[in-house]
């Protein structure tokens, strides 16, 4: 299983600035931000799922561009798994005639370009031989993570989320975490817009590092620019000895 970083930023602003999307082998996007844009046609077009962890722009802002490009060039929908109320979101509020057409209409109900799998928290899908689980997430919207397990290691995406328990009992009893990606949006001097927001800054992100049990390589994504060399300061500084690394566009994990 190869997981390939699109995007990885809080925001825009540069050419290396793509917000939160993976790549997962050739054919699957964990999230569907900026970071998509960049992807060929040709890449494009072997997209058949995308595992959606919350509703917010920057995390589903290219999934309206990707059925719009490539739908007619594919003999399948596409296919957006998230729960309920993300897919209720993004129905009403994105897919609706008035902001985007309703690719799950077009071209028409029986055999549209996009369709929607609902999951449930906790649930496993499984497409091939590789499975995604939906995990526990703590954000202003309804939200998860999720954990990616090839059958020879797992790696966990945290999504959008706050200090969150649920999430840790879970992550402990994954064997063979190799890989974690968890967020902090913003520095310490804006730790009360973190967590009014329902994002971490590095002193939450302590806090949440001292629950987990295992010793996976850590990578921290979603920062937000003008405030990336702060942040990662404060992180070193603060909780070098779990010695996490800065997420960036083009890494790629195998496991």
């Amino acid at each position: 299983m190869k997981l390939r970083v699109l995007g990885c930023s809080g925001g825009i602003g540069g050419r290396y600035l793509r917000t939160t999307s993976f790549l997962v082998d050739h054919d699957i996007l964990v999230d569907a931000g900026t970071g998509v844009g960049d992807l060929s046609l040709a890449e494009l077009v072997l997209i058949d799922h995308v595992f959606v962890t919350h509703s917010h722009l920057d995390h589903v802002a290219c999934i309206p561009f990707l059925v719009d490009t490539v739908g007619d060039m594919r003999n399948r929908p596409l296919t957006v798994h998230a729960t309920e109320a993300t897919l209720e979101i993004l129905r009403n509020h994105l897919f609706n005639w008035s902001i985007w057409p309703d690719f799950s209409q077009i071209p028409n109900p029986d055999s549209p370009f996009l369709r929607y799998e609902p999951l449930r928290l906790g649930q496993t899908v499984e497409v091939g031989n590789r499975s995604f689980r939906a995990l526990p997430a703590r954000h202003t919207v309804p939200a998860v993570g999720y954990e990616l397990d090839s059958g020879a290691g797992s790696l966990v995406f945290t999504g959008d989320t706050t200090t969150n328990d649920a999430l840790w009992k879970v992550v402990n009893r994954i064997s063979d975490l190799r890989y974690l990606i968890i967020e902090t949006a913003f520095s310490n001097r804006q730790r009360r817009l973190a967590v009014a927001s329902k994002h971490l800054c590095p002193s939450m992100l302590a806090g949440e590092l001292a629950k987990l049990e295992h010793s996976p390589e850590i990578y921290v994504t979603h920062l937000k620019p003008g405030q990336i060399e702060l942040t990662m300061q404060e992180i070193e500084e603060g909780i070098g000895e779990f010695k996490p690394r800065m997420l960036q566009n083009n890494m790629v994990f195998e496991f």
